[in-house]
């Protein structure tokens, strides 16, 4: 079993489930409104301990209802939550969320106790990997980046400006399409892989500009895409930390990513590996 420790937020989403997506200004009425547990490192961290890999999550919440809330799922599936710690007067984060029938969706996010996350709190990390993201401070990111010494794993969402150097000791970077159209030729900086999602279509894993794999998503009826790119980030770095290769790392990925909008919810559709090899 892999190791891995995701640095990243911890999130309460509230979603509302609408006709289709509004336009800027416009009002939609008629929702259906729900909560789950969210974040992009709590949705990372789960996913990957669903997968099968020995997960800790470094992450702060606030000391608010909101916090139990938005840990249980990760306690019950048996993340190790040892540093994610309380921070005093502050509120947990939360993500408002809209989704359409199709499954797009619209989120806005108040990042809360997600900002408390300090230097101090990722040094001396050990483990196979390293996940993070973008939804705590990016210098906390650089220091991760430069003090862990195993397989580093950068999803780059959301989109906000990077240090170089979080590129260049990458050994695998994670982007949506629209990430990779906003960082353009910032990319080519990095020294690692490059896995570019395309939503339900082909996602492609490139090595200094060439592509050295692609995979087609599964047809899934898809529900909720919330939660899908968490999937495909946390899938991907286990299968290669576990030494699959490129083409098969990214396939198993895509088929996780892919049944992860199966249901409604970030963390409630989260795939156990049995189901995604089912797809498989």
């Amino acid at each position: 079993m892999s190791s891995i420790v995701v640095i990243g937020s911890v999130n309460i989403d509230i979603v509302a489930s609408v006709s289709r997506l509004p336009a800027p200004g416009e009002t939609v009425t008629g929702a259906e409104l729900n909560r789950y547990p969210g974040g992009k490192g709590a949705n990372q961290a789960l996913a990957a301990r669903r997968l099968g890999a020995d997960v800790r999550l470094v992450a702060r919440v606030g000391d608010d209802a909101a916090a139990d809330e938005a840990l249980n799922l990760l306690r019950d599936g048996g993340v190790d939550l040892t540093d994610c710690r309380p921070i005093e007067g502050v509120a947990t984060g939360t993500a408002l969320i809209a989704v359409a029938p199709s499954g797009e969706n619209h989120i806005v996010v108040a990042p809360g106790a997600n900002r408390m996350l300090t230097l101090d709190d990722v040094q001396a990390i050990e483990a196979d990997a390293l996940i993070c993201q973008l939804e705590v401070p990016v210098p906390v990111i650089v220091e991760a980046a430069e003090s862990f010494d195993g397989f580093f794993c950068v999803n780059l969402a959301p989109a906000a400006e990077i240090d170089v150097r979080v590129l260049q000791r990458a050994d695998l970077v994670v982007v949506n399409e629209t990430e990779s159209d906003w960082y353009g030729g910032s990319l080519k900086a990095c020294s690692g892989m490059v896995a570019t999602t395309h939503g339900a279509g082909i996602a492609t894993l490139e090595h200094d500009g060439q592509v050295i794999a692609e995979a087609q998503p599964p047809n899934v009826q898809a529900v909720d895409t919330t939660g899908a790119g968490d999937t495909f980030t946390a899938a991907l770095t286990e299968a290669l930390v576990e030494g699959q290769a490129p083409a098969e790392a990214l396939r198993f990925a895509c088929a996780a990513g892919a049944v992860a909008t199966m249901n409604k919810g970030a963390q409630p559709s989260l795939p156990s590996r049995e189901s995604v090899l089912e797809w498989l």
